[in-house]
């Protein structure tokens, strides 16, 4: 039976009611899943779910917030006159040691400023200087120049002149920095930006254009840049395949949202998109423009999206490109409809001429691949650093983990047995409840709810008559369940489990939040005192935190094995969340100081070797 598309799923369904089993067990997509677009009702809304996609994009590549923008340094040089433009080899320093590569189109014979193209390319072999029926950017770069722009077309990383990293990198370790391909390469483009911006160009007539991978990085440019005013992502907004490769696919990027969603980001600027009958952007015409157009309505533009479709397959071909010419030339050169767009006599230097590093070395101060990983983790410590919002620590964790604080929470309770719920979510979070009076007590251990009730530590709130709730969190007690894995790039389009846990605490802390007045405790112990630790760092109401930490201090190695999460260091990881928390770890052995702390004030705690700590977090962090 065919998978239904998920997101067309979850909003049919309603799910108003706490499913029959855990959604996230079963809809799992990645990037072969059949997606489709949400309603947005109102300009408003849509500025809101655009607001909280960027921050998910600029959180995916390890730049919320963005890093410091160093001095470019840039080298021009090696010119090539040709009648009617120019080519020139770039080196940029994005980074400290860290070079890009590229060339520089401009036309020869233009006074005044001048409109801009910026120009990644797609993973085909020679990158930037693919010149094949199917895809030739030099051709792209020198027709647009003659006809009036400056062009700047630069490397994926791994390709051509950008040489200190691989293409596919992002091990575990690496992920929990958000330390990858798509990441960097998105910096690169906005340093590309930067670095045309900073060229003899109009800043109100700059735009991007790129084919397949070149696309997805003009479609994530388009979403989180505003400076660009103009774009044209060829073969790629698609609902049914998102991007085959890891530089377009890092871990949190297309939570609950897909690259339709997020080319519609660019509305209401001037954007076409091209597809061919023979790739994933086969049903053009019928199924995405659709999509887009409606968010362009929103803002009573639907004619600035367009797109156009060729019998043909994947491909940045001579046609395709020539529609590229003639959109740009009627909404940026003001040129109509039937002006000549046709390439003509294009002439294609050789590969020596055109790359930045034939017969050329990268300058001394140039950083290994070791070097530039270590360079990454320090810009993330330095911003932690740096940090003194309490709302914005909390906003970069929260992106990370993706998780919410549930206005409301769908109950089914039978006795003392509870499942939880958030609407529209699918979710589902067994719990055993035992009602009573005072100060309720949310209680996770790392087997479950029935695990926890046989815990010496519950044994004794149960005889202060206190009111406990324990839950399964995710994939924990009765909630352990197969988890469908087997959609390609899991992480990109889903959460951990461990993050997972995360909001599942959240929801049961909103639903006793709901049912008890004064503070709640949550205690976690074992090792699902690491994900109580994180909850309670973005719970928006007072908590006494009771967290077994034990032998977790932190550490990657801590991290990969107890609490993995893609981003959660680049976050400021658990020094991030004891900031928020203000307290210091509590541990099985402190619980009779802990309990006699309790009594002494609310932001007491127990350590073990530091014995009784009083805190007052509000004046910790602002």
């Amino acid at each position: 039976m065919a998978r239904l598309p998920i997101i067309l799923l979850l909003c049919c369904s309603g799910l108003t009611q706490v499913p029959k089993q855990d959604l996230r067990n079963t809809n799992t997509p990645g990037t072969d899943t059949h997606f489709s677009m949400p309603h947005y009702a109102s300009r408003a809304d849509w500025e809101a779910r655009k607001a909280q996609l960027r921050r998910q994009i600029l959180s995916a590549a390890g730049l919320f917030p963005m890093p410091d923008r160093t001095p470019l340094h840039p080298q021009i040089f090696g010119r090539i006159e040709r009648e009617g433009y120019s080519i020139e080899k770039v080196l940029l320093e994005t980074l400290p040691g860290y070079y890009l590569g590229g060339n520089l189109y401009r036309p020869i014979g233009r006074s005044g400023k001048l409109p801009a193209v910026l120009n990644p390319h797609g993973h085909w072999p020679y990158g930037r200087l693919e010149n094949e029926p199917l895809d030739s950017n030099p051709s792209f770069g020198i027709s647009l120049a003659r006809q009036g722009y400056v062009v700047f077309a630069w490397d994926m990383v791994g390709y051509n002149d950008t040489i200190q990293t691989p293409h596919s990198f992002g091990n575990p370790t690496e992920q929990l920095w958000s330390f990858g391909p798509l990441g960097l390469q998105l910096w690169n483009s906005t340093r590309a930006l930067d670095f045309v911006l900073s060229l003899d160009v109009d800043p109100a007539r700059v735009g991007i254009a790129g084919a397949s991978g070149g696309a997805t990085q003009t479609m994530l440019l388009a979403a989180v840049d505003d400076r660009l005013q103009f774009a044209a992502p060829a073969n790629m907004v698609s609902f049914i395949m998102q991007g085959g490769d890891t530089c377009e696919n890092a871990p949190g990027l297309r939570l609950g949202t897909n690259n339709v969603e997020i080319a519609s980001m660019f509305a209401p600027k001037p954007m076409l998109m091209t597809a061919a009958t023979g790739d994933w952007t086969h049903d053009m015409m019928a199924a995405e423009l659709p999509a887009v157009r409606e968010i362009y309505s929103l803002y009573n533009a639907p004619g600035n999206v367009q797109a156009f479709i060729q019998d043909a397959p994947h491909n940045f071909n001579k046609l395709n490109r020539e529609q590229v010419y003639r959109f740009f030339g009627i909404h940026v050169l003001k040129q109509p409809a039937n002006a000549s767009y046709e390439e003509k006599n294009i002439h294609i230097e050789m590969l020596q001429d055109m790359l930045a590093l034939a017969g050329r070395s990268l300058n001394a101060n140039a950083v290994t691949y070791n070097q530039l990983f270590d360079e990454w983790k320090q810009i993330a410590l330095r911003q932690f650093e740096m940090t003194k919002s309490r709302r914005e620590l909390q906003d970069r964790l929260r992106a990370v983990l993706a998780v919410e604080w549930p206005d409301k929470v769908l109950v089914e309770q039978k006795q003392d047995r509870v499942v939880l719920s958030r609407p529209r979510t699918g979710d589902r979070v067994p719990g055993i409840w035992l009602e009573s009076h005072g100060a309720p007590v949310l209680v996770v251990h790392p087997e479950g709810a029935a695990a926890a009730l046989k815990s010496p530590e519950v044994e004794e709130l149960r005889k202060l008559g206190r009111p406990i709730l324990s839950i399964d969190a995710f994939q924990t007690g009765s909630a352990v369940a197969p988890r469908d894995r087997s959609g390609r790039y899991f992480l990109t389009f889903n959460q951990s489990d461990s993050a997972c846990r995360v909001q599942d605490i959240l929801t049961a802390l909103s639903f006793l939040q709901s049912r008890y007045k004064g503070k709640i405790e949550l205690l976690g112990l074992g090792t699902a005192g690491v994900w109580a630790t994180f909850a309670a760092a973005l719970a928006p109401i007072p908590l006494d935190l009771k967290a077994e930490l034990g032998t977790f201090r932190g550490t990657d190695d801590d991290f990969l094995r107890f609490f993995d999460v893609p981003g959660i260091q680049h976050t400021g990881g658990l020094a991030a969340a004891e900031r928020l928390n203000g307290n210091a770890a509590w541990n099985a052995a402190g619980l009779a100081a802990s309990r006699q702390a309790s009594e002494q004030g609310p932001h007491c705690y127990s350590d073990r070797q530091a014995g009784l700590i009083c805190v007052d977090y509000s004046k910790l962090i602002e």
